[in-house]
Formats: C-alpha cells, structure tokens, sequence
C-alpha cells in the first residue's frame, strides 16, 4: 500500500498579512512541480490572505485550531463555519501547545475532531509524549489514549479524512529530534491501535506524520522510514529556504 507524503507547515503565531503573503508566493512558485501533498496553516488573521494566493494551487489551506461549537458566546474563538467561509481544508487539532499550554483535554479535543469532520474538513490530529513521560516507559501508552480519545465516535468511514501526526512534545523547537528509529518505533504502534479500532487496511492506509524539529538535513532519513508518511513542520516552515528542500524531499 503506497501512502502519499504528506507535507504540512504550521506556522503557529508567525506573519502578518503582508509577510503571510510574501512567503506563500514563495512556496506557490517553489511546489508548483512538487510530487507530495502538501498544506501550510497560517494564523487565523491571514487565513484570507494566504487562501486568496494558494486557491488553485496543489497547496491546501489549513487552520491551526478551530472552537469545539458552531457558534455562540464564545469571545475570541474561532469556529468551523468562519473557517469553511474562508475556504480552509484542513484543522490542525490537538497539537501539543494546545494540549499543555491551554490545557485542552481529551474530550475537548474529541468534539473539536468530530465537529470538523461533520463539516467536511479533514482533521490532522496531533498526539506525543512529554520528556518525563518518554523517561518514564509512558510513551506509547500516551500516544495510544490520545488515539483512542481522538478517535472515540469517530466511524470508519470518516478515516479517509484524518491524518495523525506524532510529535513528542521533548523535540518540539528544542533542537532535539526523535531518531528516526525512535520516530518509525511510535508511528508502527500508533499504526496498530488503529489496527485495533478498524482493521488493518485502515492502518495501513493512514497517513502518520511526524513532527518535531524537522529540518532540511534529518527529512530524508525520517522519510526513509516505512511508517513515516511525511511532517508537520514548525519552525522550519517559516522560511521558503528551509521548507521548500523538506517539501521537495526525494
């Protein structure tokens, strides 16, 4: 079963509009010949901007985050309709910061994946263990609850719109990479949980991304590995120099 590499730029709260529309120009002109599949997610305030310049092209639209509910009273949140207004594909949810920093749990994080794909969205779900829980021998039960959680209530049928991506939150930012042998290790058994949910042509077909300091000089060796289907790129991801050569990865 061949899987498609799936490259994705988070660029967290980086860019204004103007600098947003500088570096999507770039990336439109620098993939147009690109043989992946590829999103970037700007911040919620370039959503616009950067949908207008990557409409028609093979770059998807995504959104760091979205509200757990349609609509309301909900100051300063951000929901699935304004977000399918505005042309976005693809929700980022669950992503370690949103985890640890604002203190989303399971359950929130649940909704929100339910709600984006009752909305036709596709959900890049986002699951890793901190350093004290690698340390610990916890890594993969961590990752296996956040599965399990995130995809409770979620059929069978809604599997070819999610896309899992795995950052232990120990090399987010910091420089320190999983070795790709320690990467391929969690992606194969994050592959079995699913296995166990739906069957093991639903694990074979999933796309599992890996995230965490993903660079122009380790993508090749993390890509080479059989249950590493492509990245979701922070920091790297803000600058064309440095995530064109990761999309473009051969």
């Amino acid at each position: 079963m061949s899987r498609q590499y799936y490259i994705a730029g988070n660029w967290k709260m980086h860019k204004t509009r103007s600098e947003a529309a500088e570096l999507t120009k770039s990336l439109v002109e620098g993939l147009k010949d690109g043989k992946h599949k590829y999103l970037i997610a700007p911040p919620f305030t370039a959503l616009e901007t950067v949908g207008a310049i990557v409409r028609g092209t093979n770059i998807r639209l995504g959104a760091q985050d979205a509200a757990a509910e349609e609509q309301g009273a909900h100051t300063g949140e951000v929901s699935v309709l304004m977000l399918k207004d505005l042309g976005v594909q693809s929700i980022i949810l669950g992503h370690s910061e949103r985890r640890h920093t604002y203190k989303e749990d399971d359950a929130l994080i649940n909704k929100k994946v339910k709600l984006a794909l009752k909305y036709g969205f596709e959900v890049i779900l986002c699951v890793g263990e901190t350093l004290e829980e690698r340390e610990c021998g916890q890594a993969e039960v961590v990752c296996e609850n956040q599965v399990l959680w995130g995809f409770a209530g979620v059929p069978k049928d809604a599997l070819a719109n999610i896309v899992i991506a795995y950052e232990p939150v120990w090399a987010i930012g910091t420089g320190k990479t999983a070795t790709p042998e320690d990467a391929d290790a969690i992606h194969a058994y994050i592959r079995k949980v699913i296995g166990r949910l739906y069957g093991a042509d639903a694990a074979d077909r999933i796309v599992i991304q890996y995230g965490g300091s993903v660079k122009p000089e380790n993508v090749t060796q993390l890509m080479a590995k059989e249950n590493i289907d492509g990245a979701l790129v922070g920091g790297a991801s803000l600058k064309a120099d440095a995530f064109l050569p990761i999309a473009k990865f051969a």
